[in-house]
């Protein structure tokens, strides 16, 4: 008769049980990353969370922008100063382009210093995310920071620029109206159509190497289609229209108005370029947010 073994029991691991839970400190920020959706919506607080961080991408610009160079940001005074010189030859005296009662070299030096800003942004910000590949391949932060610190850093150099329209307004004693206090919403209104434009920009250059390619080409020919070497009341009424829709237009002739006691643009024409510039943002934040998901296996 054969024995039943007896079933070896094993030991059981009892685990100590703890006497109360600690709740987590409330403190400490969560980060809650979902997915974008299509509509732009902005995240203000996270975007205020993260402001020093914008604050390091621009000063970052701001040296890489001017280092190993021989005169530093005296390129930009320098830029704007020569590209006036050259329009003020070729279109103020030989071509003879209309710009109203105000001496050309100043009349195109404030068109310049206006375009100069909107280029400068623009460039900037469509290439922002495709010159950070290893941030945003490594690190979280709001991707709106890039292109944001792109308009920013252009208004550097817009300022230290203006200081030499200011020598050149007492130089033909040309001064503004009480209509300079509206001056800064006219470089506002660039600000937002670059910001518009570089943020579809920069989604599409994730995608397509060569959108950069494309915006030097674009570059050139703006100038003309915004009113920077002529007046914009000198040309036909529905080509005044055609142009208008391009916001820049509505930029450069503001901004002359402004500082230089220039024709004020038509209501219904800056209207019609305000409204162009706001939609333009809207869907750079639409598109830009759609994209942003898919931005680092892209890139």
């Amino acid at each position: 008769m054969t024995e039943t073994p007896t079933p070896v029991q094993k030991p059981r691991l009892r685990l100590p049980v703890p006497s109360r839970l600690v709740a987590p400190d409330r403190d400490v920020p969560v980060t809650v990353i979902e997915p974008a959706r299509s509509w732009p919506r902005l995240d203000y607080r996270e975007l205020w969370r993260y402001r020093e961080l914008l604050g390091v991408f621009i000063w970052r610009d701001l040296k890489v922008r001017y280092k190993q160079t021989v005169i530093g940001v005296g390129w930009a005074i320098f830029q704007p100063l020569f590209t006036a010189v050259v329009y003020s030859l070729i279109f103020g005296r030989f071509a003879k382009f209309p710009s109203g009662a105000l001496p050309y070299p100043i009349f195109a030096f404030a068109g310049i210093l206006a375009m100069q800003y909107f280029s400068g942004a623009l460039n900037i910000s469509s290439g922002s995310l495709s010159a950070n590949i290893p941030l945003l391949t490594k690190v979280y932060f709001p991707r709106l920071l890039l292109p944001l610190a792109g308009v920013s850093v252009p208004l550097v150099d817009f300022v230290l620029s203006s200081w030499v329209l200011i020598g050149m307004m007492f130089w033909f004693h040309t001064y503004p109206s009480v209509h300079v206090v509206l001056a800064p919403l006219f470089i506002l209104l660039a600000l937002v159509a670059a910001l518009g434009a570089g943020l579809i920009l920069a989604a599409l250059t994730a995608r397509f190497r060569d959108v950069p390619y494309a915006i030097p080409a674009f570059m050139q020919v703006l100038p003309f289609l915004s009113g920077v070497p002529f007046a914009l009341n000198g040309a036909p009424a529905k080509w005044q229209w055609l142009l208008s829709i391009n916001p820049i237009t509505t930029v450069v002739a503001g901004w002359r108005w402004c500082l230089l006691d220039g024709p004020p643009p038509v209501l219904g024409q800056a209207l019609l370029g305000t409204c162009v510039a706001v939609l333009t943002l809207v869907a750079g934040l639409a598109y830009f947010r759609r994209s942003e998901p898919r931005v680092a296996d892209t890139i």
